[in-house]
């Protein structure tokens, strides 16, 4: 060995640094999974949730209701409608119906006789009318009562003149008479008796009414318990309505149309009772 070589450096004992760096690390590695294969416990319920949560999410869909369009909602598209496709041949088989239209032999039927029925009650309405007229022929020459036929209803009009005073329900004493012979024409008719009071459009305020609707009400009461004085009339016949000014027969704009306009009306619904037994009967 020469002078002039130099001798090497004594090394140092023990590992190098970076060998205690990498053994760390890789301890807090084997750590890591050693954790995350311990948390790693499969629970399949969960797991089925999660993915069918995601599915829909995705638009991954099997089952598409017919009355909704199928979407999907994902991080890459936010909507998307499916593509017009075009119907496939089918060997389809349909039935149809062919619907005739024919005459309801029975509804024609029906029709017929109820329109035969009619025209008789007008027919039987008009006769009767006539022999009310007649007995009630001086009155009616008076002016206090009135006869008309309107279709198959007899109307007997009581006037107020001679019947009622003024603003009052009370009838006049010599109005009883007139008051017999109603009672006998109603008494000699079938099916229902209306009685409906009226008035003119000057408004009362009285001790006793206070309104036209209470005066008329009253009215067409008082010439109901006339009617049914005797007994002669059945009360389930008779039926009391109270109308105020609501049907005038003319204008309220005079004097005497507005004397008109007060009176009482008997409605004689004629034949009404013996219709429908007739009618039940042809159609039995």
């Amino acid at each position: 060995m020469s002078d002039d070589s130099e001798e090497c450096p004594p090394c140092k004992a023990g590992s190098p640094a970076w060998v205690m760096t990498f053994a760390d690390l890789m301890s807090l590695l084997m750590c890591f999974f050693v954790l995350l294969l311990s948390f790693a416990t499969m629970d399949v319920v969960k797991f089925k949730q999660m993915a069918g949560s995601l599915n829909n999410a995705f638009g991954v869909q099997r089952e598409v209701p017919v009355y909704d369009v199928v979407k999907g909602t994902s991080v890459v598209a936010q909507h998307f409608s499916p593509a017009t496709t075009q119907p496939t041949l089918v060997d389809e088989v349909r039935q149809t119906t062919q619907v005739e239209e024919h005459l309801d032999l029975a509804d024609i039927e029906s029709k017929r006789i109820e329109k035969e029925l009619e025209e008789r009650r007008k027919e039987e309405a008009a006769k009767e009318a006539q022999k009310i007229q007649d007995s009630l022929k001086d009155e009616i020459n008076k002016g206090l009562v009135a006869v008309e036929l309107k279709g198959a209803h007899i109307v007997i009009r009581i006037k107020e003149k001679g019947s009622f005073p003024s603003g009052s329900a009370v009838l006049n004493r010599s109005f009883s008479p007139i008051m017999d012979k109603i009672t006998m024409a109603v008494r000699d008719q079938s099916g229902k008796v209306i009685i409906a009071g009226h008035t003119d459009d000057i408004p009362i305020n009285t001790e006793w009414y206070r309104s036209n609707w209470e005066l008329s009400s009253a009215r067409a009461v008082t010439v109901a318990h006339g009617v049914l004085s005797d007994g002669s009339v059945n009360s389930d016949r008779v039926v009391v309505e109270g109308h105020a000014d609501t049907e005038p027969l003319v204008p309220n704009d005079s004097k005497s149309n507005r004397a008109t306009n007060r009176r009482v009306e008997i409605i004689l619904v004629h034949g009404e009772d013996s219709a429908e037994k007739t009618t039940i009967k042809t159609i039995r």
